[in-house]
Formats: structure tokens, sequence, C-alpha cells
């Protein structure tokens, strides 16, 4: 491989490994929220402690995708500083607002939420959760702005020998995002929503003496799997009409982005029509099919699979062009650049974003087998002496 196909490569590889984090993220934070709220409401333990659960899975991906984050950040300096030095003053513009809501408000409001339990007021505590989702949505919002300028550089005009931003509407109003931001967040709630089923069909299946505990989480997880399977189908149909109008060779210039689109329609319509006509209807039994929990655990990667393939049809289509029309892939790379060293550093960033992805689903994993009674998070509450006492009996 060249020089221009490793450093491809290596964005291929660590983009799409840091969007599974996302996706996930993205996904389990409204049904927090949603938890938290339930138990500020109703005030039963139940909802503390699935809150408490779930919460902690969130924690963990969070933290180790923001690492995930740091690692991919460093290719711009190191690989694409023309596109830098020609669009950055506008590609730059919604990433740094990006960075500014992850690494300071969202982390801020997710630190109080974390050492919050039992020492802020109910509400706060609650709003807090909220506003860590309201952060990771904004995060994704401005990251699909940036994309979105790639797909179709809206708003700005050359002068000077770059790109400068002369109109913020027509930025924000890319018709290459307004479809794209909803097929992202259905996307992730897909993920979110069967994240919750298979690790609660595993505990159902397994044997557990937590039965209402991941009744709840089963069926919450399979609704959330039916509006996320909507918002993404319907959203990504949506998308074919901006397509043809900005990039219409998209899919015919490499065979890649066709074969991508072309599975992830595939994985998309056949995990909709399986919770639109199988898990849907019978959500309230489901639970106690035994013999249905495997096949809800064999399903749970299929949405973060349909994700990258999205990614990589979105994408690759647009080849040779890194802004549609404006820059080439080839014009956006750093200069001075060798075949070994990209190759180096391809294997040191996957080598390190491989062995996060590794730890996160071994802690994950870890979490969901330990149960809801050895939850570290919020932990010293009236539910965990609720939990330890159920723990004793047993």
């Amino acid at each position: 491989m060249d020089v221009l196909d490793l450093a491809r490569t290596q964005f291929a590889v660590t983009g799409s490994l840091h969007f599974l984090f996302v996706v996930l993220t993205l996904g389990l934070a409204p049904l927090v929220a949603i938890m938290h709220t339930r138990h500020a409401v109703t005030g039963l333990p139940v909802h503390e402690r699935m809150t408490r659960f779930w919460g902690q899975v969130y924690v963990i991906n969070y933290a180790l995708g923001i690492l995930t984050g740091l690692v991919m950040e460093f290719q711009f300096g190191l690989n694409w500083s023309g596109l830098s030095h020609y669009a950055g003053d506008v590609f730059g513009a919604p990433l740094a607002v990006e960075t500014l809501g992850a690494f300071f408000l969202e982390s801020t409001f997710l630190g109080l939420w974390i050492f919050g339990w039992h020492r802020l007021p109910k509400w706060l505590h609650v709003a807090c959760i909220w506003l860590v989702t309201l952060t990771a949505y904004l995060s994704a919002f401005w990251i699909m702005v940036a994309n979105a300028f790639l797909q179709n550089p809206a708003g700005a005009v050359e002068r000077g020998g770059h790109l400068v931003l002369t109109d913020v509407g027509a930025l924000l109003a890319n018709p290459m995002l307004l479809a794209a931001l909803p097929h992202v967040i259905g996307a992730a709630l897909w993920a979110g929503g069967f994240v919750l089923m298979g690790a609660s069909a595993y505990r159902l299946f397994t044997g557990t003496d937590e039965r209402e505990f991941f009744t709840r989480s089963l069926r919450m997880g399979v609704i959330t799997a039916l509006l996320g399977s909507l918002l993404t189908v319907g959203s990504g149909y949506f998308q074919f009409a901006p397509v043809a109008e900005f990039q219409p060779d998209k899919f015919q210039g490499d065979p890649l982005a066709g074969i991508g689109l072309g599975f992830m329609i595939l994985i998309g319509q056949s995990l909709q029509m399986v919770i639109l006509f199988v898990l849907a209807p019978t959500v309230y039994w489901l639970p106690r099919w035994r013999w249905a929990h495997p096949i809800l655990m064999l399903m749970t990667p299929l949405p973060f699979l349909a994700a990258i393939l999205g990614w990589l049809a979105r994408e690759v289509g647009r080849q040779p062009w890194l802004i549609q029309g404006r820059l080439t892939v080839a014009d956006a790379m750093s200069p001075g650049l060798t075949s070994g060293m990209v190759a180096a550093s391809l294997v040191a960033f996957a080598g390190v974003l491989g062995l996060l992805a590794v730890a996160d689903y071994a802690l994950i994993v870890r979490t969901v087998r330990r149960g809801p009674a050895a939850v570290a998070l919020g932990a010293g509450g009236p539910a965990d002496s609720t939990e330890r006492a159920h723990a004793l009996s047993h």
C-alpha cells in the first residue's frame, strides 16, 4: 500500500473504533436519564438500581470513548495538515465547539452526577444527567456539522487559497446534515436498546434472582430499539435526495461505498422487521421465553455493524474528494510523510484503540455478570442496603 492508502486506512480503522463508543454513549445517555427521572418521580428502589447499574455501564463506555477520541484527534495534525491549512477556519470551528462542550460541559455535568449521589438535591441530581445527555447530543450535532461540510461545503468561499466561512446559517442548514443527524441519533438509540436487550437476556437466560430488574430492562430495550429503528430507517431514506443532488456518483466511483450501503440496508431492514413484527408485539412475554434469549444475545452486535457500514457508505463514496469538489484526499495529506511513518502510526493507533475496545467490552461484560448488587456507582444509599440484605437472604 502507498502512503495515501495507508493514511486512509488508518483513519478508517481509528474512526470506526471510536464510532462504536460514540453510538453506545449516545444510546445509553437518555435511557439512564429516563431511569433516574422515574426514580425521582416514583421513589421505587428498582428504578434507582436500574439507574446506577446502567449508569455504570454508561460511565465505563464514556471514559474509554474519550480516550479513543483523543487518539483519533492526533491524526488531523499528523496526516492531514493540508485539510487544516485549506479549510481549518471552517472545518475547525464546529470541532472546537464540540471539544469545548465534550471536555468541559459534558464531563463537568457527568462528574457532578457521578459524585452527587446522596449529596445533591434529588431534582438537581436528575438535572445533571439530563444536561449530560443534552451536551452529548450537542456534541454529536457539531461533529455532524463538520462532517456535512466535508460532504457539501455550504456557507464557505475560497479566498487567498483557503476556505472562509461567509454564511453560518448555510453551514448549519446544510442539506447533508439535516437528514444525517437524526440518522445517527436513531442508530445510537438502536445500539443502546440492543445492549439493554442483549445484557438482560443474558442474565435472564443464565438464571438470576433479579428477574424484575432485568425484565424491566429488557422491555425498555425493545421499546428503545423500536423507536431507534423507525428513526434510523426513515431518516436513512431521506438522505438519498441530498446525496443525489450533491454527490450523484457517490455509489459508483468506489464499489466499497455501494457494498457498505447494501449491507447496511440489509441489516437495518432485517432488524427493523424483527423488532416490528416479532419483538415489539411480544414484549410482555419475551422475558419469560428462555429459548428466545440466546437469539437476542446474538443479535446485540448487529446495530454496531450496521453503524460501521453506514459510516463506510457515507465517507468512501465521495473519493477522491476529502471536501466534495474542493479538496482531494491526496492534497489534504501532510507533506513529507512516508509509508513507514504512516504504517508505524497505524499499528500504534490501531493497537491502542483496539486495546481500549477490548477493555471496554471486558469491563461491561464484567459489570453485567456481577449484576446490580456489585455496582459501585451511587453506593451507600438506601437502595444499596436493600441490595445487601437481598443478597444475604439468598
